[in-house]
């Protein structure tokens, strides 16, 4: 069965290795010249394609990010740079063979269903080389590995006399760099990770820096208790439990622990939405940056006059010099067919965000177009998994009716629990979400029966941070080093950190000492009372000091 994977990311490939795995005969179409879709830096903005900027540090850390059956190397940092993301996949791509089955330089121009879709489910894709040479190929299925953070969202309409603005403005989209704005007045608009990046590190050499938020955001670090990953705290499945059951009282729990380490409201920080009613801003930089005065947080720009922003406060900052839109983007897959893009309120209509339910055969999929409380490679290896095993005719989908209605209800529930926006349309519950591919796929964990078999492992599934490993224990793709992976992932955590190495205190020592001090301490006590009892005897009349 020949496949077509559309975009070398994370995402595509993931598909790819999903593909090789069941037996499916992959090509993969790239339109750059190498892998790693978002995580690769280029120096100057592609347009068509993802940008990032040259200190960006992934959220996610390595562990919680990880595919599956592929720990990343022990001395990686937790939280790493783009350009150790982009080994990572290198090392993924080369261990599993999934370059020799991509073909660069080619951009996806078309998809369309053959006249015989009905019977065979096949695509035509067309294809154009670097130099305008197009192709038509046919495949029995098609795999769209795209992502949404291609096409950056400028709403210059919403900020009334733009137009007059006599300093530099662009989008995040084209930051690279805080080189050229030394000295410079700066205000970001938009509180998501980028504008929050983006407002810290230009901090640091712009004069002062101003972020504007509509809404606010509650702020995590990537840095948690003790100093371990902030994403290993409260991702445990018994957590992920508690805050389905009892999500007021799981949200009030994250809010009173994040404000009593950093006072939203005092900081000018506070959102308008509950913890887990979107994704939060991941800064450990920021309140430092806000306490020292050198990004003051404002409320939504009004409106431009010359080099002055005025904000719907009233209050206003003159001699502006740059304005950075950290807006966000618009999705869009302009090669597939307008039945293909209907949606559903905001998002695109698919089922469980992957399948579009108006096939008759479904043989085409989106693999990646999804939010949520993580790591995308996670979820995009689920679907990958889920999705192969669709195409190989293992797995049936429901009826047109049924996928429909769970779309609706689906919908209904994400605008109920998210504060979501047309550019924010795709969040899920992330572990229940993987889990629930999981099952179809047949490799969710069986916490139950692991407490029978493996009471050790059982444990580590059920209390400890909810790697992607798990969903290798069992079932198709099973691997024999899951459980290993699970066993040692607190190794891999703790390996970086190792670059100067302080002995543990010796216990026996410290043991010793605390009884010399407990017995020097009732020594000195005695002798305290001893000389206090002895002085009121000397001192007491003659008459107490002898018998009558």
């Amino acid at each position: 069965m020949k496949v077509a994977v559309i975009g070398a990311g994370p995402s595509g490939l993931t598909s790819i290795k999903g593909c090789l795995d069941e037996g499916l005969d992959p090509t993969c179409f790239e339109s750059s010249d190498d892998i790693g879709g978002l995580w690769r830096f280029k120096e100057k903005p592609e347009p068509g394609r993802a940008n990032i900027y040259q200190s960006l540090i992934v959220n996610s850390s390595k562990e919680m990010m990880a595919y599956s059956d592929f720990p990343p190397p022990a001395e990686l940092p937790n939280n790493m740079h783009h350009s150790e993301v982009m080994l990572y996949l290198r090392l993924y791509s080369q261990t599993f063979k999934l370059q020799q089955r991509i073909q660069f330089q080619t951009t996806v121009v078309g998809v369309t269903q053959r006249p015989d879709f009905a019977a065979t489910g096949q695509w035509e894709v067309e294809t154009e080389r670097r130099g305008g040479q197009r192709n038509t190929d046919v495949f029995d299925a098609v795999i769209v590995c795209t992502g949404h953070y291609t096409r950056p969202h400028l709403p210059l309409q919403d900020f009334p006399g733009i137009e007059s603005f006599e300093g530099r403005y662009f989008h995040s989209w084209e930051y690279r760099s805080a080189e050229g704005l030394e000295g410079k007045r700066v205000v970001v608009i938009g509180i998501g990770n980028s504008g929050s990046d983006i407002a810290v590190e230009v901090s640091r050499v712009a004069e002062k820096v101003y972020l504007s938020t509509r809404t606010g955001a509650w702020v995590v670090g990537r840095v948690g208790p003790g100093g371990i990953p902030g994403d290993f705290v409260g991702s445990s499945r018994l957590d992920v439990m508690l805050q389905m059951l009892f999500p007021s009282w799981t949200n009030r729990k994250f809010e009173k622990m994040l404000n009593k380490a950093l006072d939203h409201r005092l900081y000018g920080l506070g959102p308008k939405h509950r913890f887990f009613a979107q994704i939060p801003v991941v800064n450990d930089d920021l309140p430092a940056r806000i306490i020292s005065g050198r990004v003051q947080l404002k409320p939504n720009v009004k409106e431009f006059c010359g080099s002055r922003v005025v904000f719907v406060d009233g209050s206003s900052i003159d001699k502006v010099d740059v304005v950075v839109f950290a807006t966000g983007y618009n999705y869009s897959f302009p090669f597939l067919p307008p039945a293909l893009q209907a949606k559903c309120d905001y998002r695109l209509r698919l089922y469980k965000q992957v399948f579009p339910p108006v096939l008759t055969k479904p043989t085409l999929a989106i693999v990646g177009f999804i939010h949520g409380f993580g790591a995308i490679n996670p979820m995009a290896e689920m679907q990958a998994r889920w999705v192969t095993r669709v195409f190989k005719g293992l797995i049936t989908l429901p009826s047109q009716q049924s996928m429909m209605k769970e779309i609706e209800k689906d919908t209904a529930m994400m605008r109920q629990s998210y504060a979501t926006s047309e550019r924010n349309p795709i969040q899920v519950h992330y572990t229940p979400y993987i889990d629930s591919v999981a099952e179809l796929v047949g490799v969710r964990p069986n916490i139950p029966w692991l407490f029978l078999t493996d009471t050790r492992l059982a444990f580590k599934v059920l209390l400890g941070p909810c790697t992607p490993y798990q969903y290798r224990l069992t079932g198709p793709g099973h691997w024999a080093g899951a459980r290993d992976a699970i066993l040692t992932q607190w190794e891999r955590v703790f390996q970086p950190f190792k670059t100067r190495v302080v002995p543990e205190p010796d216990s026996r020592s410290s043991s010793t000492s605390t009884i010399i001090l407990i017995l020097s301490s009732a020594a000195l006590l005695c002798c305290f009372y001893y000389k206090k009892d002895l002085s009121s005897i000397l001192s007491a009349p003659s008459f107490l000091k002898s018998p009558q």
